[in-house]
């Protein structure tokens, strides 16, 4: 992160000796002193040019006579030749010829003369006038840019020109020149006149216009500025804090014809647009009445991807992951991704979904990119260590509308890009009916990535021919709009008509080129029609096939162990209690903490961070990498942690404990995130997507935060394998219990979860089946749990990798627990042959005399532990049984059965201390009413339904936990109900 606090630097105005510093280290030192200059201190009176920015320009000036006295002016030139001969103060300039035949020779044979009264006033506003005009040209040439295809809209939603670019769109046409440098000559901008337009200007080194020349007249100055910046290509970069990457884009784009392709390179760009637009036909033919959100309008996209793909690849890059949104999907699985055309005609699907994964090439629509806040919260992890992708390349599809919303109604600022502007990513517009400016943008975007590896966009300012789907009609809302571009003609061939006309190609050569892509695509057509088996190998990448079969089947139904020895578990338990660095000095209650952890290693227990100390610290052993993630992780919320340990003396000098366990392990990531919830849980499921040998956690800070994440877990953790043929093995711990603190922050909102789960609550499964619990994991769509106990915590963590397959698990973890002093685990259930427990049953009394219990709770999480306390208040340990339900989905149907057959004379009641509209009872009654074949009803004991997740009041709390156990143990509280 140094260059940001070096970019200060970097563009803070030099003092003259700083600039003969920077100068000495940079040119040959021969030419480096200044003799007997005194004009650099002579009053201002005397030289009024040498105040503020001037004197840089005469520095700059100076040393470019030094290298070379005929790259400056005339004037200048017999300037430093005066200076240097000694003449005094404002008596060196001597006033050039006016411009005439035969005035340049004279000029030439003028000599250096000491005492002349200059007047340099003039001549140095005038090249700082020109100055200007090309940083203005290099801040605002894009908003007169002609970056629209239809020729409607301003790219920019204004259609005034700014006020300090002399020249408009019209390229050069005099009237409009004179008209433009009246009125800014009028409003004090340049100073500059129609006279000027002829006059020779040094060129400045911040521009490369020049090419190999130092110096142009201004008429040539600004046509090439706007050839630069105000024809099909927009470049947005002057904001950027940093000298060498605005260098960088100027050499870019500003570089006399640099922007040049080989007639080879034009064919294959021809051939691409070729395969992107009769793909496009192709499906209307074949599936006419079809919502397919098809490409038309923004066929150049293909070939812009490809060109970004084959540059990336030619710097380096070896795999390349893509999300997008719908529009183009099928195009680009056909002609980017190259995925068989057989296999997408049988698989024909009306609609994909947007993705926001770890990835290197992310597509957007115009509209979400301006409006949904994921995009910003993806662009602030774009420089965060344990984020960055190292550089993403952003490709808007900008067809100007958003569904049937104009763009001046769907965003406040110029462009729909301008959200890039905040990590200073450059921004390149471009007119998408320009297929060469697009490949030559798509080109540098690429460059940009591999020389950088920031973040930048590439803004296809594109049309939509259709309207947002095949079958809808866009004249309703912009007829205006749609009129034109039923008249547009298509870019394929535009290009093409270009391209003969150039004789790059003659028409027979491109008519072939069409029907061979026909072809293939019919004769896919004809195969597609036999393509029966959904291939797993077509959905899966590198780092999953060692997990299934060839027909996708998963190459194991069992899951080990999840126990460790006591060696391992006592050494992981000794790191976690100490530091193991020297000369670290930790903050006085961290002690007491580690203190408090070797004191129950001795004793061999574990508190909840303990266990799950060692469930990760076993995983790094056995080579498995961990990644947990989110607000605050490092120290934990609840500050139960602590896996970064901050020296108290040295600022920033921190420790991981947990990488110091093994000699040989995995890397342990702990990485506190920005306040982010979508962006930050999209990056991790990605990255356990990517990864599936990782063991990939979330944690919200609180477990309502996930309310900001609900898109990722709707649309892509909760259906992922179910609509896209992918596992995942994400892990959320999302603190949950009412604790009195209040509505927020007291609810993980569990029946959100279990409402999506996806086993049906009337079906009772086969019992008998071998290896039942694996199979239910492997059925379904995601694992929820809610553990009472710490060990049961680390059984279920390490069970998460050690299964042969992959699924999401839901853990609501506890905050109270964190230190409950009943919340206790002894190693021995830890130790080899232990598992995870789906159910914890009754172990009490109430389990040795099973005939005489009244009443049968099951519960799960934190309430058991109040009802444990207030069941022993009453003396009721021998008539109430108590069962946790540690694993709520997929519902464990067999032990809860064999629960029930044990105490045949109890009732059934569900206790939660949720509200009953929230929680789990709406989900674990109808399933436990199956399990027993609907033989008894199952009671409720909790608190009455409400709106809010918990109360505001602590005294209402307090109420409202007392009645729910007076219902709990009041044996006689469901009689009148029955």
């Amino acid at each position: 992160m140094f260059h940001l606090r070096t970019c200060a630097a970097k563009l803070r105005p030099l003092t003259a000796s700083q600039t003969v510093k920077t100068f000495s280290q940079n040119r040959p030192a021969a030419a480096r002193t200044f003799g007997q200059i005194r004009s650099y201190t002579a009053p201002v009176a005397a030289e009024p040019f040498l105040s503020g920015t001037s004197s840089n320009y005469v520095e700059e000036m100076y040393y470019a006579w030094l290298e070379n006295p005929k790259s400056v002016h005339k004037s200048w030139d017999i300037f430093f030749r005066n200076t240097n001969a000694g003449a005094p103060p404002g008596t060196a300039y001597q006033s050039p010829l006016p411009l005439s035949p035969g005035s340049l020779s004279a000029l030439a044979r003028a000599q250096p003369l000491v005492g002349a009264q200059p007047n340099v006033d003039k001549l140095v506003e005038d090249h700082l006038a020109v100055q200007s005009l090309i940083r203005a040209y290099q801040i605002r040439g894009h908003h007169v840019a002609q970056l629209d295809p239809l020729g409607i809209l301003d790219a920019d939603l204004d259609s005034s020109v700014p006020a300090d670019i002399i020249s408009s769109t019209d390229k050069l046409d005099l009237a409009v020149f004179k008209e433009r440098l009246r009125m800014l000559t009028v409003g004090g901008f340049y100073g500059l006149d129609e006279s000027d337009l002829d006059k020779v200007f040094h060129l400045p080194t911040t521009t490369f216009i020049g090419g190999q020349e130092s110096a142009l007249p201004l008429r040539e100055i600004i046509r090439r500025l706007e050839m630069a910046y105000c024809q099909h290509i927009g470049v947005e970069f002057m904001f950027i804090n940093d000298l060498e990457q605005c260098q960088w884009i100027r050499q870019k784009f500003e570089t006399p014809g640099i922007m040049q392709f080989t007639n080879e390179e034009k064919r294959t760009l021809l051939a691409r647009l070729v395969r992107s637009t009769r793909f496009e036909e192709f499906l209307q033919r074949k599936w006419s009445s079809e919502k397919r959100f098809g490409l038309e309008g923004c066929e150049v996209l293909i070939p812009a991807l490809k060109t970004i793909i084959d540059k990336s690849s030619e710097n380096g890059v070896d795999y390349v992951i893509m999300g997008m949104p719908h529009r183009g999907r099928l195009n680009v699985l056909a002609n980017v991704i190259r995925k068989e055309l057989e296999q997408i005609f049988c698989q024909f699907d009306s609609k994909l979904e947007a993705a926001d994964e770890v990835m290197s090439i992310l597509l957007h629509g115009d509209a979400a990119f301006a409006g949904q806040g994921i995009v910003y919260e993806t662009f602030h992890l774009s420089d965060l260590p344990s984020y960055t992708t190292h550089g993403t390349v952003h490709v808007v599809v900008n067809n100007q509308i958003g569904f049937t919303t104009d763009p001046r109604m769907a965003r406040s600022s110029p462009y729909p890009t301008d959200v890039a502007r905040v990590v200073n990513a450059p921004i390149f517009h471009v007119n998408s009916d320009d297929p060469e400016a697009v490949m030559y943008v798509c080109k540098v975007a690429a460059e940009w990535r591999s020389t950088f590896h920031k973040d930048v966009v590439v803004d296809l300012v594109c049309y939509r021919r259709n309207g947002h789907n095949e079958m809808d009609e866009p004249m309703f809302t912009q007829p205006l709009m749609y009129k034109q571009i039923r008249k547009q003609k298509p870019v394929l061939q535009k290009y093409a008509e270009l391209l003969v006309s150039q004789g790059v190609v003659n028409q027979p050569e491109y008519e072939e080129e069409i029907s061979k892509y026909d072809k293939i695509c019919e004769e896919a057509f004809a195969r597609s029609k036999d393509e029966k088996i959904l291939h797993i190998k077509h959905w899966l990448d590198s780092p999953w096939p060692g997990f299934f079969t060839l027909d996708g089947q998963p190459r194991s139904m069992s899951c080990p162990s999840t126990g460790l020895t006591e060696d391992i578990l006592a050494h992981i338990g000794n790191v976690a209690s100490s530091v193991p660095v020297e000369n670290f000095t930790i903050h006085g209650g961290l002690s007491r903490i580690l203190k408090t952890r070797g004191e129950l290693v001795k004793n061999r227990t574990v508190d909840w961070a303990l266990a799950e100390y060692m469930a990760f610290g076993s995983l790094l052993k056995e080579g498995i990498h961990i990644r947990l993630s989110g607000q605050d992780v490092e120290r934990g919320t609840f500050s139960h942690r602590h896996h970064v340990l901050h020296d108290q003396n040295v600022d920033k000098r921190t420790c991981i404990p947990m990488n110091h366990l093994w000699p040989n392990q995995a890397p342990y990531t702990v990485c506190n995130s920005s306040l982010s919830e979508y962006g930050v849980l999209g990056f991790e499921l990605g990255f356990a997507m990517a990864s599936p040998n990782a063991l990939v956690l979330w944690e919200a800070q609180f477990g309502d935060f996930h309310n900001t994440a609900q898109c990722i877990i709707d649309q892509f953790i909760c259906p992922g394998q179910a609509k896209w043929v992918r596992q995942n093995g994400i892990v959320l711990l999302l603190p949950h219990g009412m604790e009195g603190m209040g509505p927020e922050h007291s609810s993980a909102r569990p029946e959100r979860f279990l409402q999506m789960c996806n086993d049906d609550p009337d079906v009772l499964p086969n019992l008998e089946e071998a290896n039942f619990d694996i199979n239910q994991l492997y059925d379904c769509n995601w694992v929820v749990v809610n553990c009472s106990t710490p060990g049961n915590f680390f059984h279920v963590l390490r069970r998460q990798i050690l299964l042969p397959f992959r699924k999401p698990l839901i853990i609501f973890t506890p905050k109270s627990l964190l230190r409950h002093p009943e919340a206790r685990t002894s190693f021995d259930e830890m130790l080899p042959g232990t598992h995870f427990q789906r159910v914890i049953p009754e172990d009490g009394p109430a389990a040795h005399n099973p005939e005489n219990v009244k009443r049968l709770l099951f519960c799960t999480g934190k309430v058991y532990y109040d009802l444990t306390r207030e069941r022993k208040a009453r003396s009721m340990v021998e008539q109430v049984a108590i069962t946790r339900i540690e694993q709520l989905s997929p519902f464990p149907f067999d032990l809860l059965l064999q629960e029930v057959q044990k105490y045949p004379s109890a009732e059934l009641a569900w206790c939660q201390e949720e509200h009953k509209n929230q929680g789990y009872y709406d989900y674990v009654k109808p399933r436990l009413r199956t399990t027993i074949s609907r033989a008894k009803p199952v009671w409720y004991a909790g608190r009455d339904p409400a709106a809010a997740p918990a109360t505001g009041n602590k005294k209402t709390h307090l109420t409202e936990l007392q009645r729910l156990l007076d219902t709990a143990f009041d044996l006689d509280a469901f009689k009148n109900f029955s």
